[in-house]
């Protein structure tokens, strides 16, 4: 998505600035991913897309549907 981001062992930092651009994002199945590079693609320009939406159902089940209530 054109961000920087510098893992760490314990996570990672995320600079700021950049205009985010849209891409296919690989979830691995993890709802996390899912969640946040949903919310990163909201500001990006351009299309961004999930390998895998059904995941954040582990532990948010109606995310997609509070994502549009939110944003519509």
């Amino acid at each position: 998505m054109g961000g920087s981001v510098t893992p760490a062992e314990d996570g990672m930092t995320i600079e700021g600035g950049a205009q985010l651009h849209g891409t296919r994002i690989q979830t691995h199945a993890d709802h996390r991913i899912a969640m946040a590079f949903t919310v990163a693609g909201l500001n990006a320009s351009g299309e961004t897309t999930l390998d895998d939406e059904s995941c954040v159902a582990i532990s948010y089940p109606s995310f997609y549907e509070d994502i549009l209530a939110l944003t519509t």
